[in-house]
C-alpha cells in the first residue's frame, strides 16, 4: 500500500479556504469588515511570498472562533461550505483522490488551516484522515489558542512522523501534491513530490529538481 498526501488549499480547491472563511464572515458582517479585510488579505499575501508569521496569523484568525458560539459557527461553516468552497470544486481532484481510493493508497490531507474550517471540505471529499493546524476547545468552546505544532512549513514534518509513529511508519512508496513552495519542506520527505498548479517559487524548485508537475484546472 503507497500512501498519498494532499494539501488542500489551491490544490484540491481552487482557493484557499482559510482567507475565504475570512472574507465570508465579512460578508456576514461577524467582524470589523474594513479591519479584517486589510489584515486577511496581507496575511495571505505574506503566506503567498512565503513569509507568514504563523503565530501572529492564528492569534488573528482563530480569535473569531472565540468569540462567536459554537451552534452559530456551525450554521456558519454549512453556508460556508455551499457559498464559497462548492464552486472551488475540482472535478480533476476528486478523479484525482479516486484513482488514488481504487489502488488501495492510504489518503491523507495535511493543510496548515484549521481544523475547523477544513474537516467538513476534507469529508465531502471522502478523506477521513486530516493533520490540519489544531485550535484549542474548552467546555465546547474555542479559546482562540493552537493546540499542538501548526501544520506550516517544518510544522508539517513534524505532525507528519508523529502520525507515521502512530500508523506504521514510512511506506515503501508516498505521493504528495501540493501547489507551494512552503510545502518544500514536507516535498523533500516523500518518494514522489508532485507539483500541483504550483506558485512561482515552487515550479522553479520542480523544474530544478525534476519534479512531476500536474495541473488539476486544465
Amino acid at each position: 500500500m503507497a500512501l498519498a498526501i494532499f494539501d488542500l488549499d489551491n490544490t484540491l480547491i481552487a482557493g484557499d479556504s482559510d482567507h475565504g472563511w475570512g472574507e465570508f464572515l465579512v460578508s456576514k458582517n461577524r467582524v470589523d469588515s474594513t479591519h479584517y479585510r486589510a489584515m486577511n488579505d496581507r496575511f495571505y499575501a505574506d503566506y503567498e511570498a512565503g513569509c507568514l508569521d504563523i503565530h501572529a496569523y492564528l492569534k488573528f484568525s482563530l480569535a473569531p472562533l472565540a468569540a462567536i458560539a459554537s451552534a452559530e459557527l456551525a450554521e456558519l461553516h454549512q453556508e460556508f461550505m455551499h457559498t464559497v468552497i462548492a464552486p472551488m470544486r475540482l472535478e480533476k481532484a476528486t478523479q484525482l483522490v479516486e484513482k488514488h481510493r481504487q489502488a488501495g493508497d492510504q489518503l491523507l490531507i495535511i493543510t496548515s488551516t484549521n481544523r475547523f474550517i477544513v474537516e467538513p471540505i476534507c469529508q465531502s471529499l471522502g478523506i477521513q484522515d486530516i493533520l490540519a493546524t489544531d485550535p484549542e476547545m474548552i467546555e465546547g468552546r474555542y479559546t482562540g489558542e493552537v493546540v499542538g505544532t501548526p501544520t506550516y512549513k517544518d510544522g508539517k514534518v513534524v505532525r507528519y512522523n508523529q502520525w507515521l509513529a502512530e500508523n506504521g511508519g514510512q511506506p515503501a512508496r508516498s505521493y504528495f501534491y501540493t501547489d507551494s513552495i512552503n510545502d518544500l519542506p514536507l516535498l523533500l520527505q516523500v518518494s514522489d513530490p508532485i507539483a500541483v498548479d504550483p506558485d512561482p517559487a515552487l515550479q522553479d524548485e520542480a523544474a530544478k529538481r525534476g519534479w512531476s508537475v500536474i495541473s488539476l484546472r486544465d
